[in-house]
């Protein structure tokens, strides 16, 4: 039979020599997994206000503005503002070179320079080590590092829903000066 012919090693019976074919790598197996879920907040919150990640609005070191403002994202401001910002859903921070003179619905608010004007914050008010507020805080929680000023009053707003933010449902108060 001709399938019993026997052949010299490499070269195939019509005299042309073989290339050496490498051997078929072994069956990957396919995995399908389940889709990661998507986050509901499309920003990503700065993991280091003074240098945010993502998503964001940048108010330079030598802007000056003054007006109303607002974003439907997170935003640093480095330079000067006055007037009154709105970021109800988002995250409002006052670098350490930034200067605000305003009043602020926002809410989360992280101060690292000098912010005068009265603050509501759904969420939290954060001043840091090198922060300077003058003015009264609404938040959900408040937070002073050691060494930051504050001038001004706290209200502590209920998260159960029984009210909101400034509407007087029995909010604890703290009111302080430096």
């Amino acid at each position: 039979m001709w399938w019993e012919k026997k052949t010299r090693p490499g070269v195939e019976p019509s005299g042309i020599p073989q290339m050496e074919v490498p051997p078929a790598p072994p069956e990957v197996e396919t995995v399908m997994s389940e889709p990661t879920p998507k986050s509901t907040n499309p920003l990503p919150r700065p993991a280091n206000p003074s240098g945010p990640a993502g998503a964001h609005t940048l108010l330079g070191r030598t802007a000056v503005a003054q007006g109303q403002l607002s974003a439907g994202e997170d935003l640093l401001i480095e330079g000067k503002f006055e007037g009154t910002i709105n970021l109800d859903d988002h995250c409002l921070t006052v670098g350490t070179e930034g200067r605000v003179k305003a009043e602020i619905h926002a809410r989360q608010v992280i101060v690292l320079g000098s912010l005068n004007g009265n603050v509501v914050a759904r969420e939290k008010v954060d001043i840091r080590r090198t922060g300077r507020v003058v003015g009264d805080l609404v938040a959900g929680t408040v937070a002073i590092e050691e060494g930051a000023y504050f001038k001004g009053s706290v209200e502590m707003a209920r998260e159960d829903g029984a009210g909101n933010p400034g509407e007087g449902s029995s909010p604890s108060s703290l009111r302080t000066s430096a």
